[in-house]
């Protein structure tokens, strides 16, 4: 029977947790087998990162689709030799690239409102146009957005709960509520730029949604708590584990590596304060050098959600 997610990724093996969330949301391709010893080449690198980003319906992004994509986002020069292979330095210099285009991208935002309220939404909640809420084609269910009116620079958070919109040139339909807080509904449509603030069902901070903690460095070494998927900007993330452990780096959202190599015993714990937005990478081990790696997306949580 094949292992979720691949036959050849085992539940204790080094970023199990990563490559099930992604095979599960069509970042992975949909095969039995992962090959995780295998080189990452350009083509594979930028597919994976165009997916995470949902620049695109999952069925538009597949290998055939890379150039158009590249046309739109081009983080690589058309030189580029696609099957040449990706450090990790070339990797954070791509997704840091991806995100900057994302960040400056302008969209198209317009509202719904009276004839949409107390009906269904795609994910099968009921449209209040009251609630920040907004829909978008490919944003993931739940996902938190920071919608900013270019005109004004207003802002809101709105929670993805619907898919649309479906007018060409248009990206995404606020509920009326949201749409309100950053412009007059007498505009109709605004231009914006969107900022992906994390997932509100991860988080467990943005909302009444459960946290998820990544707990085990093995079997036998485990995390009290554990390091969260998703955390607030500004807090401090306290580890403490059944028996000794090193945490031997940490790597930054802005690509900066720390070596820390601290020997953590029982009694005392490792603490550390994000002051910075984005994704951080911390691996960990045992005194007998098994070691894992724990991701974590801090986020600057909303102060309300709905």
């Amino acid at each position: 029977m094949q292992t979720e997610p691949f036959r050849d990724v085992q539940e204790f093996d080094d970023g199990y947790l990563e490559i099930t969330w992604a095979k599960r949301r069509k970042i992975l391709d949909d095969k039995e087998e992962f090959y995780p010893d295998d080189a990452l080449v350009v083509r594979d690198a930028l597919i994976w990162l165009f997916r995470t980003r949902n620049i695109a319906d999952p069925d538009d992004m597949e290998y055939e689709d890379l150039s158009v994509m590249l046309g739109r986002y081009p983080i690589v020069s058309q030189e580029e030799d696609l099957f040449g292979l990706v450090t990790e330095e070339r990797l954070i210099a791509l997704m840091t690239k991806i995100d900057t285009l994302l960040q400056e991208e302008v969209h198209e935002v317009s509202f719904y409102a009276d004839d949409f309220h107390g009906k269904g939404t795609a994910f099968g909640e009921t449209f209040n146009m009251h609630e920040l809420t907004a829909a978008h084609r490919t944003f993931p269910h739940d996902t938190l957005v920071r919608v900013t009116n270019l005109e004004n620079h207003q802002s809101v958070v709105v929670r993805i709960n619907d898919r649309g919109p479906y007018i060409d040139g248009r990206d995404m339909d606020l509920s009326f509520a949201a749409f309100r807080q950053i412009a007059d509904h007498s505009r109709g449509v605004i231009h914006a730029r969107f900022e992906r603030l994390g997932n509100k069902n991860l988080a467990g901070l943005c909302g009444d949604g459960e946290t998820r903690y990544q707990k085990r460095i093995t079997k036998a070494y485990r995390f009290h708590r554990g390091v969260p998927h998703t955390f607030p900007l500004g807090q401090t993330l306290a580890l403490r584990a059944n028996k000794w452990f090193v945490i031997r780096s940490i790597i930054y959202p802005d690509g900066m590596i720390e070596n820390v190599q601290d020997w953590v015993p029982p009694e005392d714990f490792f603490s550390i304060t994000p002051s910075m937005k984005g994704e951080y990478r911390f691996r960990f081990s045992t005194p007998f050098r098994h070691s894992r790696e724990m991701r974590m997306n801090v986020i600057d949580c909303p102060k309300a959600q709905n």
